[in-house]
């Protein structure tokens, strides 16, 4: 999630609110009315076959089939699901390679196909237009042109467009058992326009996909000046946005296709259908981008299961869809892809600021038995074998799982995307844990160990073993060790909460985890320190006072040093970026 390049979306539904509202509607009678029964033959027909083409009632369905529903309601057809339900022979299923859906039904002794769908899929089929007084005649270029016009207009006010037609079967004419036979030489009774607003937050998101590199391809059923024109209002469209037919995307080679994502940031995809989002995922995985791709229909399941993150609609998805997905929205809202999609970085960032924390107390652990090996024994061990356990199961345990739940470091959706073979270790990361603040903690640690012998009369090669004069002054030194570490771990913890911003922009005590960790770390090594049964175990002595003062600016120190660091990061990437 958090790497993800290309969000491929859905318009209705996911951009919009899914809440249909039929606004307009035309027949050859011209623009109707719909706040009452009109009383022209061509409307009443119209709002017939809008109820009769159905599964859905006032209430509950489909929000497309409800708004229809209402909309036949106002002119003046009611018609109930069980009195539906009574009159029809067939129903041909709403095909999204067809972009129609058609029944057969019974309407007195007469049997009737009535069909709704894309205005181009029942223009193709159409071959004949309703009058305004009911009755059909032959369909001509003019026809086509107005009713093309008509379309062309509501689509671009961003409204969604349903055409409606229908024909007679002939006395003796057996019920069409194939849709093949059923949807031809229809009669265009009108288009219907719906209003499906725009999410109120989608624009906040698609701003902030612009911000975090986030590319945007718009893959809709509509009309595409509907999905220009709703695309316009998000914020995903600009002047010079491409926009391509699923026709036109047939027609094209996989070379054109390769080289037309690669030319052009912001794509929009209409009267697509779910062959054409599987071949759009292909070739942007292709090209080395991660792919989130919504879908919810049962068509949809090979391109949700091609892409990296296939997100599934949870209300109005369908159980297959939200099989082969690897995200299902509960909401279907285009803004929570964009959160999910920031809650992916900040797991990532949060699991390298854990390794960071680990990684750079390493140092001041590994480099104490490097200066004993080298010398040949004669500087004696800095750290026991039991204070290294006592740090790495103890005192360092809780704030690197505290360090887990860090929050959003500012400027998270600011950076582009990472690449698809970014490993979590890197070597900036590592020159960081371990270049940086683990061979700062082991400097401080050193010298601290090293101040507490030479002032207890140690001399290089001077026995401190049990029974000698220097031998508690070797404990304490080894006590100053594992207490100099436990104080960088502090500063470390600090520092590796953000990886960029500085301290004061996230605030220092916003991860009340964190600080509960190192509250408990100071406690568990005041007794390792204190406790005589654990002085004994771990091999402890209580330092002095002026030992102690030494380590108070060890946090300081370790966490200063990093935060200059990302000052000059941050100030290198503004002067690149400028």
């Amino acid at each position: 999630l958090g790497s993800t390049a290309v969000i491929c979306t859905d318009k209705t539904g996911t951009l919009t609110q899914n809440r249909m509202r039929v606004t307009d509607a035309w027949t050859c009678a011209g623009p109707v009315e719909l706040d009452r029964p009109t009383g022209i033959p061509a409307v009443t027909r119209l709002a017939a076959a809008m109820a009769a083409c159905n599964n859905a009632d006032l209430d509950s369905g489909d929000p497309t089939e409800v708004a229809l529903m209402r909309a036949s309601g106002t002119l003046g057809v009611v018609v109930t699901p069980r009195e539906r339900e009574r009159q029809r022979l067939r129903q041909f299923h709403f095909d999204p390679a067809l972009r129609l859906m058609s029944t057969v039904d019974t309407e007195g002794d007469r049997r009737v196909v009535n069909a709704k769908g894309g205005p181009e899929a029942v223009l193709s089929r159409a071959t004949r237009i309703l009058t305004p007084e009911g009755r059909s005649r032959a369909l001509t270029e003019k026809d086509r042109a107005d009713f093309i016009g008509v379309t062309r207009g509501y689509a671009a006010r961003g409204l969604r467009l349903l055409a409606v037609a229908g024909r007679e079967l002939a006395d003796g004419e057996p019920v069409p058992a194939r849709r093949e036979d059923a949807e031809r030489d229809l009669v265009l009774y009108g288009v219907v326009a719906m209003f499906d607003p725009p999410r109120p937050e989608v624009a906040g998101a698609v701003a902030r996909c612009h911000t975090a590199g986030i590319r945007l391809i718009v893959v809709t059923g509509d009309h595409p000046l509907t999905a220009t024109e709703i695309a316009r209002q998000v914020g995903i469209a600009r002047e010079d946005t491409t926009v391509l037919t699923g026709e036109q995307l047939e027609k094209m080679s996989e070379a054109e296709l390769d080289h037309l994502l690669r030319a052009h940031r912001e794509l929009i995809f209409a009267r697509s259908s779910p062959e054409v989002k599987l071949r759009i995922a292909d070739a942007l995985r292709a090209e080395g981008n991660v792919v989130a791709m919504t879908g919810d229909g049962v068509n949809d399941a090979p391109a949700l299961r091609r892409a990296d993150i296939g997100v599934a609609m949870g209300v109005a998805g369908t159980d297959v869809a939200r099989e082969a997905s690897t995200m299902v929205l509960t909401d279907d809202n285009f803004a929570t892809i964009v959160t999910a999609v920031q809650a992916g970085r900040q797991v990532f960032d949060n699991v390298r600021k854990f390794i960071v924390y680990i990684f750079a107390h390493a140092m001041p652990e590994v480099i104490p038995f490097l200066l004993f090996a080298i010398s040949g024994g004669k500087i004696p061990l800095p750290l026991t074998v039991l204070q290294i356990l006592a740090i790495d199961l103890g005192t360092e345990t809780l704030p690197a799982l505290a360090l887990g739940r860090e929050p959003a470091e500012p400027g998270l959706m600011d950076r582009p995307p990472r690449r698809r073979g970014e490993n979590v270790i890197d070597a900036a990361m590592l020159g960081r844990a371990w270049g940086l603040l683990g061979v700062t903690s082991a400097a401080l640690v050193l010298g601290g160990f090293f101040f507490t012998l030479l002032s207890g009369g140690w001399r290089l090669g001077a026995p401190v073993g049990d029974g000698t004069a220097l031998h508690h002054v070797w404990v304490q030194a080894t006590t100053m060790t594992f207490l100099g570490i436990v104080a960088c771990q502090i500063g470390t913890a600090f520092a590796s909460r953000t990886q960029l911003a500085s301290l004061r922009a996230i605030g220092p005590f916003s991860n009340r985890l964190l600080l509960w960790g190192i509250a408990f770390e100071l406690a568990f090594a005041a007794l390792v320190v204190t406790v005589p049964p654990l002085q004994y175990v771990f091999g402890t002595a209580v330092p002095s006072w002026q030992q102690l003062l030494i380590l108070l600016p060890f946090p300081v120190l370790v966490w200063g040093l990093d935060e200059l660091w990302r000052w000059y990061l941050r100030h290198r990437h503004a002067r690149a970026a400028t």
